[in-house]
């Protein structure tokens, strides 16, 4: 599971890109610098919603077992609605206590 998100990508790019234009003043391209389209595509957003670590585990929890988004809503999320919903579509959100950035696998 890779828990970084599109900036995390664009910023590593930048420093390849500086790490190839220095070390021969040729840009060629390699896999490596054509797989990030691929990690850029499965990066997770910038904005991420916040959410506490109660509320990640809760919804982390609802998600696992399988319950409606409205089920979830009804626990005790303290935060906003908003906030948790999108943390439910996404499948990510970041853990205000930690900065963590948790992320979702669906099943296979």
């Amino acid at each position: 599971m890779i828990n970084e998100t599109k900036r995390d990508v664009f910023e590593e790019l930048l420093d390849a890109f500086d790490d190839a234009k220095s070390s021969d003043g040729n840009l060629h391209p390699t896999q490596e610098l054509l797989d990030y389209d691929d990690r850029y595509d499965d990066a997770l957003p910038d904005d991420l919603p916040v959410i506490p670590e109660d509320v990640s585990e809760w919804l982390t929890w609802c998600k696992r077992k399988h319950h409606s988004l409205k089920d979830a809503l009804d626990g005790e999320t303290r935060v906003s609605e908003d906030t948790f919903a999108r943390a439910w579509v996404l499948g990510g959100w970041c853990v205000v206590e930690t900065g963590e950035i948790v992320k979702l696998e669906a099943k296979k």
